[in-house]
């Protein structure tokens, strides 16, 4: 899996731009998404989470992470407008599956109030987002032990326990 990485706040060291670009092709791999999948991770200040928020979302407030999920417009394909196209065609067309907003300054927040590493912070950030962009949820308490049981699952097994 391709990760374009950008850090807009230019504090973000190196072993953790590194280390979210693994995490993420280590999960992609859990999922078994193809290798031609791709994303993007941007590394923002509060600020900047504050002001997706409020464009994306309708909410007021910075958060840690903001999960935009990609899916490709049909339109933009030439078919016979009766033809239905395959999802696993559209996604060999258009291999792009979403875009993640990582709040740097929610990340040290939460990794002090957690009492965890700042490594165990943003890899929970980047997985918690991959899932979202790849359908997973938590607004029931099922689809929660679900999502959160597999978000621990593959941080556990990339090595970023507690």
């Amino acid at each position: 899996m391709y990760v374009e990485m950008t850090d807009e706040t230019g504090k973000v060291p190196a072993n953790i731009i590194e280390q979210t670009e693994k995490i993420l092709a280590f999960a992609a791999e859990k999922l078994k998404l193809k290798d031609a999948t791709e994303m993007a991770v941007t590394f923002v200040d509060n600020a900047r989470s504050h002001e997706l928020n409020l464009e994306y979302r309708d909410t007021d407030r910075p958060t840690d992470v903001i999960s935009l999920e990609y899916k490709p417009d049909e339109s933009e394909f030439f078919f016979d407008e009766e033809m239905e196209i395959p999802e696993e065609l559209l996604n060999e067309m258009d291999p792009f599956i979403g875009e993640l907003f990582i709040s740097i300054d929610k990340a040290a927040e939460q990794a002090a109030g957690y009492g965890h590493s700042i490594e165990r912070e943003y890899g929970w950030l980047a997985v918690h987002g991959f899932l979202h962009i790849n359908g997973y949820d938590h607004y029931t308490p099922e689809e929660e032990a679900e999502m959160f049981g597999l978000q621990e699952e593959i941080l556990t097994a990339y090595g970023l326990t507690r």
